[in-house]
């Protein structure tokens, strides 16, 4: 595999896809179906939203709570 690839493969690592994916990834190279590769990529980056949008979701929940606390001192 090359250089390249490593690169990309590390570069998944790095921005917190699964291994899972990253192995996906990895399969979809040594098979050469390079086509394939920016789909698989695109959605690793639509979970990685989606997790992103979770983690938001509770950031807000803290904040309400805390302002539900501010109001009752």
């Amino acid at each position: 595999m090359s250089e390249q690839f490593e690169n990309l493969l590390a570069g998944m690592a790095d921005a917190g896809c699964t291994e899972t994916e990253i192995k996906g990834a990895e399969q979809i190279i040594r098979s050469g179906r390079l086509d394939e590769l920016k789909k698989h990529l695109k959605k690793c980056r639509s979970n990685l939203l989606d997790e992103m949008h979770e983690s938001q979701k509770r950031v807000d929940r803290m904040d309400y709570l805390i302002r539900q606390t501010e109001k009752k001192q």
